[in-house]
């Protein structure tokens, strides 16, 4: 391969790593041209970009960039494979799904901005919660006391309501 189309390739690796916030290496040794294909259509609908690198080049964009990986290095051997995304625990539940076939497996994540060395470590990145459900979260946390509140003043309404029709329908 041409120095050029090296140093294209780690530019082009460098803008992906400023574009998406998360990144999974994977190992994918084992895999043949079908799943391969099959794991690719996966990453494509759940939003995933997989892109099957030298470690070497992938070595240098990390090199390149302002943060430091330098906790991945040492997972740069064999086959590797970048997930890139933009939610971090989709990929981990997509490799989740392959984890009784043992490939591809993880050898790293780059997530909310911490280091996940090793295959397991999976488990505990398919259970990060995302921005959406973070949210989602705190909004049914902020709303549980205003529904206690509505449901007490309601049930209050109703229990003096009762308790003057009683006294109203009382004899004298």
């Amino acid at each position: 391969m041409k120095k050029e189309v090296k140093d294209t390739i780690i530019v082009e690796l460098g803008a992906k790593l400023k574009e998406y916030p998360h990144f999974y290496l994977v190992d994918t040794t084992g895999l043949n041209a079908g799943k391969t294909s099959e794991l690719r259509r996966k990453c494509f609908k759940s939003e995933i970009k997989m892109v099957v690198v030298k470690n070497k080049l992938l070595h240098k964009a990390f090199e390149a960039s302002d943060i430091d990986f330098e906790p991945l290095y040492g997972c740069l051997k064999g086959t590797t494979a970048v997930m890139f995304t933009n939610t971090a625990n989709v990929p981990a539940k997509l490799l989740k799904e392959y984890a009784k076939d043992g490939t591809p497996s993880l050898k790293a994540a780059y997530a909310e901005e911490s280091f996940f060395v090793g295959a397991e470590r999976l488990e505990e990145l398919a259970s990060l919660k995302s921005k959406n459900e973070l949210i989602a979260d705190v909004v049914a946390l902020l709303q549980s006391p205003a529904k206690n509140v509505v449901s007490a003043l309601q049930s209050g309404a109703n229990t003096i309501h009762g308790v003057l029709k009683t006294l109203g329908e009382r004899p004298e």
